[in-house]
């Protein structure tokens, strides 16, 4: 039988009705799902930013390492330190403080002080005594302290050497003159008195009476008178020697006065260091000397007598000296020695010179000190 068609027409509608109820349906559906879902959820409501919100979010998130033995391992994920806020110019973001670093106390700043180099000072005094010395015999005794007194500060050898020869200038005007200087500590006029002897005076002010012969220009202690004005000095002397340079310094008490080369002990033979004193009753103007290698005794009178003009005996106080004896100051039939080391061990000067020194150093009471 045939169909009628307007009945497949009809048929064909309700069909495309169904069709399209069920588009519908799925339209909203589909709408429906968006807007409940996560992603209609992002978009219409806000973020939670709080700190328990972080703080759970942090909880709930684990990175998956691989598998391992069939054991997979969760770890949490690493602090991030937040970078400080680098901004050039515009205003800063804040940042969120991190804490000071400990760091040490700074050092002081140090402050700046000249650097005086040694014989700087020494130098300042040379130059202050050489315009003190111009100034004539009112500056003498002023120039004469501020020479001593550098002359114990440490300088250079030729800066020595300035030193002491304008001091030994110096001690041709204060001490070898007949005239006092005014104020002068270690220097005055003596009276003569009815009985005195030159001999006594020096016993006095602790000097042999031979420097006050040669101060006062005195030819014979004899022609000594009452009434008459000398000039008198403040013993005693003393005397210091350095092996380095083959010198010895003479000094009245403290204060220098000359240097005089001199020759000393040779190798096996030297002369002993530290403090020795002129022994009482041991100057001599010639005394006989035993060789103690060769057992040989000498006479003054011998044409191959050792010891030149003038003995003093010398008794050891301290040091490598102490406890020695059979060492002294004389002088030398042989003055090319002189300034080497070729003694026994006692200090040999040239025959004039010894003179000098004889002529200052006292019995019991000088000093002698050898030093390097």
């Amino acid at each position: 039988m045939a169909r009628h068609p307007n009945g497949a027409r009809a048929g064909q509608k309700a069909r495309n009705r169904t069709y399209t109820i069920v588009a519908v349906v799925l339209i909203v559906g589909a709408l429906i799902a968006f807007y409940y879902g996560p992603f209609g959820k992002n978009e219409a409501e806000p973020i939670d930013v709080s700190e328990t919100s972080l703080e759970s979010d942090a909880n709930d998130v684990a990175a998956v390492e691989p598998e391992v033995n069939g054991i997979i391992t969760l770890t949490p994920p690493e602090e991030v330190t937040p970078e400080p806020n680098l901004a050039v110019s515009g205003e800063a973001e804040p940042t969120i403080p991190l804490p000071e670093p400990n760091l040490p106390e700074p050092a002081p700043i140090p402050v700046s002080v000249p650097v005086v180099q040694p014989g700087d000072e020494a130098a300042a005094m040379i130059a202050s005594a050489e315009t003190l010395m111009n100034q004539g015999s009112g500056g003498i005794l002023a120039a004469r302290e501020k020479l001593n007194e550098a002359l114990r500060m440490p300088m250079s050898p030729q800066q020595r050497s300035d030193v002491i020869t304008r001091l030994s200038k110096l001690s041709e005007q204060w001490l070898y003159g007949r005239t006092v200087l005014p104020n002068d500590p270690i220097c005055e006029s003596y009276m003569v008195r009815s009985g005195d002897r030159l001999a006594v005076i020096g016993d006095k002010y602790k000097v042999p009476y031979e420097i006050l012969m040669e101060i006062n220009h005195i030819s014979d202690p004899r022609s000594l008178q009452a009434g008459a004005t000398i000039k008198v000095v403040k013993g005693p002397f003393h005397a210091k020697v350095h092996r380095s340079t083959f010198t010895m310094d003479v000094y009245l008490q403290t204060t220098y006065v000359r240097s005089y080369s001199v020759g000393l002990g040779k190798p096996g033979y030297d002369t002993p260091t530290g403090l020795w004193r002129v022994r009482p009753g041991g100057k001599a103007y010639a005394t006989s000397w035993r060789d103690p290698d060769s057992g040989i005794v000498y006479q003054p009178e011998d044409p191959d007598y050792p010891l030149g003009s003038r003995w003093i005996a010398l008794d050891g106080l301290s040091g490598e000296a102490k406890g020695r004896d059979g060492f002294g100051i004389h002088g030398t039939k042989e003055p090319e020695q002189i300034g080497k080391a070729g003694s026994r061990g006692c200090i040999r000067m040239y025959n004039g010179e010894v003179i000098q020194v004889y002529n200052m150093l006292v019995e019991g009471l000088s000093r002698i000190e050898v030093v390097d």
